[in-house]
């Protein structure tokens, strides 16, 4: 608080003639009519005119209380007394106003108040108002711009939610494209293996099997040297399809393991089971009929390796995938197109 040098008495005197008027406005009491001076003149904050009449001064404060009717928090930043007189003093105050309704905007501009009192035959009345406050001019029959402040507050709310859900949309397909590869549009690595691992605790709970098939295309490398690697995408695309095509259960996750190798998450399958699934998607790569020159059928073909377990504290999911890759090289030993399962 910034104040001139003079007794304290007199410091005491101008800071009680302002807190009584700042609680009778914040309360709106509207006893605070009667401190008007005959003589009075103030300038409204939200109008862009200046009152020389105390009768006109007294209407606005009161279309301001009925505007207004619920009690208005003041949040005082800074206050400067100055004894101009023995009869006259002044109070200017820079302050927050926090109007009793949902309010995003005028609460976090500054108002400024100057009140000037003076000394008369009935005591010290309030002979000037002047009010600054950095908003738009009211409409008419207001003192606080409340149409606009609701308007204004349901355009931010409204851009509020188209935001949000602008922002939740976004991070669906971020994640979406986080866990997607980029080129077949199936899982990709990350994904299977997040789900490998979720999968794989809710067997344990349930005790039930888990089982996966491990791809890998035939003589690949000479498929894109004889075709191009813009065929060879073509047909990665196309062995996704296939493969998601053959998926029986819900659950069943298909995944771009790397390069031209794909996975295939088969929860609550036994061996016996995920052994049929993995005949069921070579029939489906072997429908496509994709001409290969450098595979025995003529046409593009997999390697399949298949594991199956119970979950239990003497393995982990990496296991799992350790036995459907240790099948699956047997398979490209065994002269390729064949499937081998992790119990030969």
């Amino acid at each position: 608080m910034n104040a001139s040098p003079f007794r304290p008495d007199r410091q005491q005197l101008i800071r009680a003639l302002f807190d009584e008027y700042i609680e009778m406005y914040a309360s709106r009491d509207d006893q605070l009519t009667t401190h008007f001076s005959e003589n009075f003149s103030g300038y409204t904050g939200g109008g862009n005119f200046l009152v020389k009449d105390r009768a006109e001064w007294m209407k606005i404060t009161r279309q301001d209380f009925s505007q207004v009717t619920g009690r208005i928090r003041i949040e005082m930043l800074d206050l400067s007394l100055q004894d101009i007189s023995d009869e006259v003093v002044v109070v200017s105050a820079f302050f927050h106003i926090h109007l009793p309704i949902p309010d995003q905007i005028l609460s976090r501009e500054t108002a400024r108040l100057v009140l000037v009192f003076r000394l008369e035959t009935e005591g010290w009345k309030i002979v000037h108002s002047g009010i600054s406050i950095p908003y738009h001019l009211v409409q008419d029959g207001e003192v606080y711009p409340i149409k606009g402040l609701e308007k204004r507050n349901t355009e931010l709310e409204k851009l509020v939610d188209e935001r949000t859900h602008a922002l939740e949309n976004a991070n669906r397909k971020l994640e979406l494209l986080s866990n997607t590869d980029g080129l077949t549009g199936v899982a990709n690595r990350r994904s299977f293996d997040h789900m490998l691992t979720e999968e794989w605790n809710r067997a344990r709970r349930a005790g039930t099997s888990l089982s996966v098939v491990m791809l890998d295309v035939d003589n690949f490398k000479h498929f894109n040297d004889h075709f191009g690697h813009l065929a060879g995408d073509d047909c990665l695309r196309a062995l996704a399809q296939a493969l998601v095509k053959a998926g029986r259960r819900a659950g069943e996750l298909v995944a771009r393991y790397g390069g031209e190798e794909f996975v295939v998450l088969l929860p609550g399958m036994d061996m016996a089971d995920a052994l049929d699934a993995a005949q069921h998607m070579q029939r489906e790569v072997w429908s496509l009929a994709l001409p290969h020159a450098e595979t025995a059928p003529g046409i593009v073909t997999f390697s399949l390796g298949v594991a199956s377990l119970v979950p239990s504290e003497q393995h982990c999911p990496e296991d799992l995938v350790r036995q459907a890759d240790a099948a699956l090289y047997r398979a490209k030993e065994a002269g390729r197109n064949c499937l081998q399962s992790a119990t030969n």
